[in-house]
Formats: structure tokens, C-alpha cells, sequence
């Protein structure tokens, strides 16, 4: 086997499999998997568009017992100093500064908060539905809806159906991390299971909700962790076609556990080369995909543009605001303006959309 036989392989419209897909990410030389992941994103989406969305990271509570060690963002039940949870009119504000500059959605994502089950959930999407019928709600994530389900003393399947029908549209793909239960054992030992995560997508998309796929990765993780993770999403995306998009981003270490025990032991931050190595796996790996992801909140816009050129076809968001990944020192938000120029310096016209990939008129 050689990176040339299975690119020749690739060009020809086979299917990669998990060891190749592994030989391809430890061998072969960026330039290739470059050429590869742009001649499959051209294939997909020949129409020479780079799509983004206008919304706003919500977290109605940064309250959360799970202790990741990744995360710099939650507070513990007890700390009042920086826990909290938002009332209704703070919400109701954050969502009106959305729409005013174009907002069509909200990402909805907290911590798990130890008293707030599906009853106070259901409450907020009817309230937030009620003033903004039209407002697509992208919220919750696998292991929030786990930690519900637990609070509440339900099944996850009946809590999902619960906030559907309360105004939940759609769910995103957070608290993958990496879809591979000894990492998950190490970095993430009280949150959801790698199995739990998969059970919660595949409900929500026999519900009919349509979600998205993510990675963290740089950090703990092997090589063979991240192709298990894309072969588990791959095998999932083949029974129910529910996910829209895939979106991967770097660890980000500042101001967490996790960080300090890494950087003490002589771990370095993952480099561009290894996020963009990643990125062109997953576009050739993930041929049930039709998405994938730019990631510059944690990568900047710089690096996000050149991805354009290693497979990825959509820009993310234009955020109003983020939270997570800014808390770990993270500082990449930019504006609309700047988006579409890093789009139109890559050789593409932007185009706004929705989460459902529909493109919004100029």
C-alpha cells in the first residue's frame, strides 16, 4: 500500500476503509490530501460557493458537573461567583441583538446543570418560539440530552421528542470530543458515553431533527482514536443520513486542568499542519458527508481560508458571541465583512445560509 495507490483509489470513486484512511493520515504528504479533499469539495459543491451563518452561541448556564478537564468555561453548583443562569429578558435581549443584524438561528448550548430538566427546557423554547416563530433553534447537544434525561427521570428518546415539539429544530454535535471510549475515560471520565452520544444522534434523527458531527481533537487522543471517531460517524451517517456537517477544531489548553497537566508534561498545541491533516482526512473519509466545516473561532481566519482549499466548503458562523472556546483563550471571532473577503480571497463567492444549507438571498 502507498498514498499514491489509494489516491488513485479515492479519484476513482471507492470507498476508503478505516486502515486506509489511517495509512493516509500518517503518511501521506499534505499536499496530496490537500489536492484530494479540493478535487471531492469541487465535486460536491461545483457551483464555486462558500457558505456561512449569521447566529449566536447561547448558553442559557455555564453551571455544570461533569469537571471536564478540557473545559475553562463551566462553574461548579456552588460557585456563585461565577455560575449563573440566564433570565428570560437577558435571553430575550440576546436574541433580538441576533436578529437585528440578520440572525436567522441560535446555537443553545450550557452546562449541565444539576436542577434544570426538560420541564424548564420545554418552557424556554415555547417562550423563545412564541415571540419568534420563524427563529430556528439549533440547541442542546448527546450529553446534555443524557444529563436531562437523568435529571428529568426519562429516557433520552422521550426527551428529545419532548423538546421538539416545544420548538427544538435541530441539534448540534457537541460533546463529541473524540468517539473513543478510552479518551473519553481520560479527559471527559462523568459526561456521556462514546455510545450514548451515537443512541442520542441516531434518536434524533429518527425523530426527524437534523444534526451535526464534531471533533476536538490534540490532545490525548492517538492517531487511530480520530479514524474510530470518523469511522463511527461514517457507519451512523450510512443508517439514518441525519447529519449535515462535519466540524473539527483544535484543543484549546488555556485556563484548563487538562492544558496545564499537557503543557507540564512536555505536550505542544497542535499546529496548522495537523488541523489541516485532519480536515482533508475527514472530507475523503467521510464520503456520506456533504459538509464539512471551516473552523476559525479556534484556528483564525487566516488558516480557515486556506482550508477552503483542503475540502471544506462553509465557513461556520458569524457570531454574535462565543463563550467556550473564549474562555480558554481563544480570540478568533470576526466580523461579516471579513468573512466574505477571506471567502472571495480563496477563489469563492459567499453565500448566507441556513442550518439546513439553504441559501438565503444577498
Amino acid at each position: 500500500m502507498d498514498s499514491l495507490f489509494l489516491a488513485d483509489k479515492l479519484l476513482r470513486g471507492k470507498r476508503l476503509s478505516p486502515q486506509d484512511a489511517l495509512f493516509l493520515h500518517e503518511n501521506a504528504e499534505i499536499s496530496l490530501l490537500g489536492y484530494l479533499a479540493d478535487e471531492i469539495r469541487q465535486k460536491r459543491h461545483p457551483e464555486g460557493k462558500i457558505t456561512y451563518i449569521i447566529d449566536r452561541n447561547l448558553n442559557p448556564t455555564n453551571i455544570c458537573v461533569t469537571d471536564c478537564g478540557f473545559c475553562a468555561f463551566y462553574a461548579k453548583p456552588k460557585d456563585e461567583e461565577k455560575g449563573y443562569v440566564l433570565d428570560r429578558e437577558t435571553i430575550f435581549q440576546k436574541i433580538e441583538e441576533t436578529i437585528a443584524v440578520g440572525g436567522v438561528q441560535i446555537l443553545m448550548q450550557g452546562g449541565h446543570h444539576p436542577r434544570l430538566g426538560v420541564e424548564w427546557f420545554c418552557e424556554l423554547f415555547q417562550d423563545i418560539k412564541a415571540k419568534w416563530p420563524n427563529l430556528h433553534l439549533h440547541a442542546m447537544s448527546p450529553p446534555e440530552i443524557v444529563h436531562i434525561a437523568h435529571v428529568s427521570k426519562m429516557d433520552t428518546h422521550s426527551v428529545l421528542a419532548s423538546l421538539q415539539e416545544s420548538g427544538m429544530d435541530s441539534m448540534p454535535g457537541g460533546g463529541a470530543e473524540i468517539l473513543a471510549e478510552s479518551v473519553r475515560e481520560k479527559i471527559a471520565p462523568r459526561k456521556a458515553t462514546t455510545n450514548e452520544w451515537l443512541r442520542v444522534m441516531e434518536e434524533a434523527h429518527d425523530l426527524g431533527m437534523r444534526t451535526t458531527a464534531t471533533m476536538m481533537f490534540g490532545h490525548v487522543e492517538t492517531t487511530e482514536d480520530r479514524i474510530e471517531h470518523l469511522d463511527r460517524l461514517r457507519q451512523l451517517q450510512d443508517r439514518t443520513g441525519g447529519f449535515t456537517a462535519f466540524i473539527a477544531w483544535t484543543f484549546q489548553p488555556g485556563g484548563t486542568p487538562l492544558g496545564e497537566e499537557l503543557t507540564q508534561s512536555g505536550w505542544h498545541k497542535p499546529t496548522f499542519a495537523e488541523y489541516f491533516r485532519l480536515k482533508t482526512i475527514a472530507r475523503i473519509f467521510l464520503d456520506n458527508f456533504e459538509n464539512v466545516q471551516a473552523s476559525f473561532v479556534t484556528q483564525g481566519a487566516d488558516a480557515a481560508t486556506l482550508a477552503l482549499r483542503m475540502g471544506c466548503n462553509d465557513f461556520g458562523s458569524a457570531m454574535l458571541e462565543e463563550n467556550v472556546v473564549s474562555s480558554a483563550g481563544c480570540f478568533e471571532l470576526v466580523g461579516l465583512d471579513k468573512i466574505e473577503d477571506s471567502i472571495r480571497s480563496a477563489g469563492f463567492s459567499p453565500a448566507r445560509r441556513t442550518q439546513a444549507y439553504e441559501i438565503l438571498p444577498n
